[in-house]
């Protein structure tokens, strides 16, 4: 495995200097913006991507002022008391995306964002504090608590909301590949804890270069 100053290297060959090179990588949220954030948006941010999974994003972004609508803004008190009548109802409604499971998985995932909220006083607490040096087990944790976030979903959803991740996209596995660390998308804990053991050392090796630009930087490897 190449270390983190060939990477950079690499990449400021690629744009010609550190600033252009700091013009095309993301700025995750701190901490502090991540508590700001309130529980509603995240359960917006957390539907929306479970209705872009698989559909062409400005499709589901230009309904989104409707689901908004039908969706409480996304109050998790309130769409935590939508029954299956009234999802059902919603099926009828062309105004949005009728996919019923992912429909159901609204309410799933106001109560998940509540049950977090009521151990942590926000949901916006336990995303902000946990380290970006174990973000897969945040990945893990959202799969297994919430619905519909497997795949790529939890990592893709982290990144909306600005958390700190990196996303084993096409072109970040690919990078991976290259440096003979994975050769498919990581799904097992074992896979996982080598990926993230790589970026950790890069994260380390950078001088705390968060772990989005890192995972950007290495899809510009194969990105041309």
């Amino acid at each position: 495995m190449r270390d983190y100053k060939w990477l950079h290297e690499y990449c400021l060959n690629r744009f010609g200097s550190a600033a252009e090179l700091e013009a095309h990588l993301p700025v995750p949220n701190t901490p502090a913006q991540l508590r700001k954030i309130s529980d509603d948006r995240y359960l917006s941010t957390m539907a929306l991507r479970v209705f872009r999974a698989g559909l062409k994003h400005s499709l589901v972004d230009a309904k989104w002022p409707s689901f908004e609508e039908v969706f409480f803004k996304f109050d998790p008190e309130k769409v935590v008391l939508m029954s299956a009548e009234h999802l059902e109802r919603l099926m009828q409604d062309a105004r949005i995306i009728r996919h019923l499971g992912k429909l159901k998985s609204v309410p799933r995932n106001a109560q998940f964002i509540l049950d977090v909220a009521h151990e942590k006083g926000s949901f916006g607490e336990l995303i902000a504090e946990w380290p970006v040096t174990d973000i897969v087990g945040l990945w893990t944790f959202l799969k297994k608590r919430g619905h519909q976030l497997g795949g790529l979903s939890a990592p893709r959803f982290l990144r909306m909301v600005g958390k700190d991740t990196f996303v084993p996209s096409y072109d970040v596995v690919a990078g991976l590949n290259a440096q003979k660390i994975v050769d498919k998308v990581p799904t097992s804990q074992r896979d996982l804890a080598l990926v993230q053991d790589v970026f950790n050392q890069w994260h380390e090796q950078s001088g705390g270069r968060a772990m989005s630009q890192i995972s950007m930087m290495l899809a510009y490897t194969v990105n041309h």
